[in-house]
């Protein structure tokens, strides 16, 4: 078994140590090699050279961010049969795709699960989405989410860590200078219906779209990686009803109310349209401001290494 180890040595959650006892297990067993990334994109290269190597499994080392760039590595020449699998340890601050696959959240646990997964062969097949040309694993956002996650990468630029209250801290001064009474941004349906007057959307891969601290927050409680997409198009941004609507999608029966918010589950596409470019992101990753966004479903696009237990 031929397997490439993507490292982001600046991922926050596992010390070299950790990575070199990965890195011994998994090389007792296969024919390994192992990378640290240099700069954006080289996750993504080197996942794309994987690829047309003909690799077995490619194993992302790291965040969120990590792991879209090796999915987009992966897929560069599409959906086709000799994609290698992924295979994810993760090592920084939220890990949203590996929790949302059920994996553990904890560096050397998971490491036992991928150890569990290549023994036994176990592979688990999901969906993704794509905006424009690039693949997301669980989430990406046009207006105030993604306002939050470029105000983030301004400071860890300034050399601030990523960490939950810094994002908190972003996100009450991003929702404090935004522009709270003129909607500036439009969602069209798949069956021609158009959302007018929207805040800002998110659009989901998976459930939970994110967390604060170990708290999830689900704006699209119905969504899978084994089902379409779903949008969440917030309507009205009132500090009372931004709270109250947390407060409801992160309880233990999580519900999204009408008034503030539309929410559309299992969306083959949609477009998101605004009145200028503004703040886009995805999987956390802070990209480009845009004025339009095409979104669709990519079913069954990539195999995830799981242990047995996760097969669904």
């Amino acid at each position: 078994m031929r397997i490439l180890v993507v490292v982001n040595p600046r991922a926050t959650a596992m010390s070299p140590r950790e990575r070199d006892v990965l890195s011994h297990a998994l090389g007792s067993a296969a024919e390994l090699e192992v990378v640290e990334t240099a700069n954006r994109g080289h996750a993504a290269a080197l996942a794309c050279r994987a690829m047309r190597a003909d690799a077995d499994v490619v194993v992302a080392l790291g965040g969120d961010g990590t792991v879209n760039e090796v999915i987009n590595g992966l897929l560069t020449d599409g959906v086709h049969a000799r994609v290698p699998a992924l295979g994810i340890v993760p090592a920084g601050s939220t890990n949203v795709f590996v929790r949302a696959l059920g994996l553990a959240n904890d560096p050397i646990e998971a490491t036992g699960q991928l150890l569990e997964g290549l023994r036994t062969g176990a592979r688990r097949t999901v969906s993704l989405g794509l905006a424009d040309d690039r693949y997301f694993c669980f989430g990406a956002g046009l207006g105030f989410d993604a306002a939050i996650v470029h105000g983030v990468e301004r400071k860890r630029r300034q050399g601030k860590r990523s960490t939950h209250t810094l994002y908190a801290r972003v996100g009450v001064r991003e929702f404090l200078r935004s522009d709270r009474r003129h909607p500036k941004l439009r969602v069209e349906l798949p069956d021609g219906e158009r959302l007018e007057d929207i805040h800002f959307t998110i659009v989901t891969n998976a459930d939970p779209w994110t967390y604060v601290g170990n708290r999830p927050l689900h704006p699209t409680p119905d969504v899978s990686l084994e089902t379409g997409l779903a949008v969440y198009a917030r309507r009205r941004m009132s500090t009372v009803g931004m709270l109250w609507s947390m407060a409801r999608m992160s309880g233990s029966n999580p519900r999204v109310g009408t008034r503030g918010a539309r929410v559309e589950h299992d969306v083959d596409q949609l477009t998101v349209l605004a009145d200028e470019p503004m703040p886009f992101q995805l999987d956390g990753d802070a990209l480009d401001s845009r004025a339009k966004v095409v979104f669709r479903s990519a079913p069954k696009a990539i195999r995830v290494v799981v242990p047995p237990s996760l097969l669904v």
